[in-house]
């Protein structure tokens, strides 16, 4: 009976070592990646001189137009959104996101070829990624800190300050050479695990993914067969996404773990999961195949697989081709909150000073205006007299937070804001918005060299015009 047993057990043995060998032996193979390459179009050389020219022309006109009113009405304390030389010159940033252990880090291995090499981000079965890692272009291969990368006001990481050490710990960056990371940032996040409570990671996890979603161009949320159920980290993840399902890429990842029928029903689970969470007419595109370099498992949709990696691809392309365009659409974004926000803080300035008197008790007014707008017509009075569309007004309840650290006597109204040899504030971001960020947009598209706008090459010594100040 013993000898029975050790022979079954022996054969058990052979048996697995025979199965360990050949899966041994299918990852092996490596996938041919030339399509990468191809797609990126990684072997073609850029322009750098007019890109340069017009990264300079882009910064010029946003120090020079929209800054100004920034600082006057303190635009970044309600946004909490301060735009640095480093953002404005920064490469696109694609942003990985989703669940733990669905292949974010083994994505972008794969992209850049960095399977099997020292350099190579560390995966695995269970949650491997503890730290925000950014992937970005340098000379030689070596690890910033994340102290450094927020010391260096060169960088766009410095705002990351704010969210305190303990989070500056969790963050890394790794530079390399790389003809990608020439043209494009990846950041890597941690997996979100459903059971862990934020502050047991000791610092605000879903404001520092905020901070990074904010200002990524292309975000690529990730799952896989076994981690489709929605819990509530990942729900407030889709809650801080919204107004950016334009740069959402959802990507079903390890999709040749699973026989084709099987595939079916969890890209439908899939849909079913997020259908609640993203709240748009038209479905999200679910990119379908696995990310890694070895060759897909036997009998799967291997043609089908390629052709949606080849499609991710050519969105990645888009982005890297097109972030010059994406930058001027940005800065003039932000350029009209910004006005908006001054329109609106000049009206809460007027109506304060209309409704004030010898005898009125300045918080007790103010209180009143700011608890009520709608009373004093605050919202719809910028409606009425300028070209302010009504979805881009921000919430009012900001306003009441915003003048409780800033009072409104600190503010002067946009009438006073002029000067004879600098301007008008509000013409020159208004100027901006209209003329010179589409200008510069357009010789971009054109081909042509970004230059000086008429006025700035001869010195247009008109005296501005204060639409604002009563005849």
């Amino acid at each position: 009976m013993k000898g029975m047993v050790s022979i079954c057990c022996f054969l058990c043995l052979v048996l697995l070592q025979a199965t360990a060998e050949e899966e041994e032996e299918f990852t092996s193979v490596l996938r041919d990646r030339s399509h990468i390459d191809e797609t990126l179009r990684l072997a073609t050389e850029e322009k750098a001189g007019d890109y340069a020219a017009a990264l300079q022309r882009l910064r010029k006109i946003y120090h020079t137009s929209i800054k100004p009113m920034e600082q006057a009405y303190k635009y970044n304390e309600l946004r909490q959104h301060e735009i640095s030389d480093g953002e404005i010159t920064s490469k696109p940033m694609v942003l990985f996101l989703g669940p733990w252990s669905v292949g974010k880090s083994s994505m972008i291995n794969y992209l850049l070829g960095l399977n099997d090499s020292p350099y190579q981000l560390y995966t695995g079965a269970e949650p491997t990624t503890s730290e925000f890692t950014v992937i970005m272009h340098g000379e030689k291969i070596r690890s910033v800190e994340g102290i450094v990368m927020a010391a260096d006001s060169s960088r766009s990481f410095s705002p990351l300050e704010k969210f305190g050490q303990n989070f500056l710990e969790k963050l890394i960056g790794i530079e390399m050479p790389h003809k990608l990371l020439e043209r494009v940032t990846f950041v890597d996040t941690p997996g979100i695990i459903e059971n862990r409570k934020q502050q047991e990671r000791g610092y605000p996890f879903n404001d520092v993914c905020q901070w990074f979603i904010d200002r990524a161009d292309l975000i690529f949320v990730v799952f896989d067969p076994t981690k489709l159920d929605v819990g509530l980290e990942l729900e407030m993840l889709f809650r801080q996404l919204k107004g950016r399902e334009s740069q959402i890429r959802i990507i079903l990842n390890k999709a040749d773990s699973l026989a084709t029928q099987d595939l079916m029903r969890v890209y439908g689970a899939l849909f079913w999961s997020l259908a609640p969470l993203i709240n748009v007419t038209e479905p999200p595109r679910v990119y379908v195949s696995s990310f890694w370099p070895y060759e897909y498992a036997p009998d799967t949709s291997r043609e089908l697989f390629k052709r949606e990696e080849i499609s991710l691809l050519e969105d990645l392309n888009q982005v890297i081709e097109n972030r010059m365009e994406n930058k001027i659409a940005f800065i003039r974004q932000h350029g009209i909150r910004v006005r908006i926000h001054s329109l609106l803080v000049d009206r809460y300035v007027q109506t304060f000073k209309e409704k004030m008197s010898f005898f009125s008790d300045p918080e007790l007014v103010f209180k009143e205006i700011v608890d009520d707008p709608d009373k004093f017509y605050i919202f719809k009075s910028i409606l009425a007299k300028t070209n302010v569309s009504k979805f881009d007004l921000p919430n009012r309840d900001a306003y009441r937070d915003f003048f409780g650290i800033n009072p409104v006597t600190n503010f002067k109204p946009l009438a006073a804001q002029c000067s004879y040899m600098g301007g008008c504030l509000l013409d020159k971001i208004e100027r901006a918005i209209t003329n010179e960020l589409p200008a510069l947009l357009s010789s971009i598209n054109s081909g042509k060299q970004p230059g000086l706008s008429s006025c700035e090459a001869t010195g247009c010594g008109e005296k501005p015009k204060n639409r604002y100040r009563k005849n």
